[in-house]
C-alpha cells in the first residue's frame, strides 16, 4: 500500500478541491472590502465632525464678537474653527489620525477661549 494521504481520490473530490480555492480568495476579498468600508467610515466621520465643529466655532465667534466679550474670546473661537476646518480637510483626504488630533486641538483652543470670557 503506497497511498498518500494528501492525494485526491476521485474526480468528484478534485472538483470540490478546485471549488474550495476560490472561496478562500473570496473571503480574502471580503476582508479587504471590510477594511475599505471601515476606512471610508473613518474618513466620513472625521470630515463630518470637523465640519460640525468648524460651524460651531464660527457661530460662537460671531456671537461673541457682537457681545461685550474681550477680543481674545472670538479670536480663540475663530482659531479653533480654522484648526477644525483643517482637520476636516485632512479627514477627507484619508489622514484620519492627524485629523483626530487636530479636532482635539481645535476644540481645546475653543474651550480656552471660553475660559477668557
Amino acid at each position: 500500500m503506497s497511498g498518500r494521504t494528501d492525494s485526491v481520490a476521485g474526480p468528484a473530490e478534485a472538483e470540490e478541491a478546485e471549488r474550495a480555492e476560490p472561496v478562500i480568495r473570496h473571503e480574502e476579498d471580503a476582508a479587504d472590502g471590510e477594511f475599505h468600508d471601515e476606512a471610508r467610515r473613518a474618513r466620513w466621520l472625521a470630515t463630518g465632525t470637523g465640519a460640525l465643529l468648524t460651524l460651531a466655532g464660527v457661530a460662537a465667534a460671531l456671537l461673541r464678537l457682537t457681545g461685550p466679550a474681550p477680543a481674545l474670546v472670538p479670536a480663540a473661537y475663530a482659531t479653533g474653527a480654522a484648526v477644525c476646518a483643517a482637520a476636516a480637510l485632512l479627514g477627507a483626504r484619508g489622514r484620519t489620525r492627524r485629523a483626530l488630533w487636530l479636532l482635539i486641538a481645535g476644540t481645546m483652543v475653543m474651550a480656552l477661549g471660553d475660559q477668557f470670557d
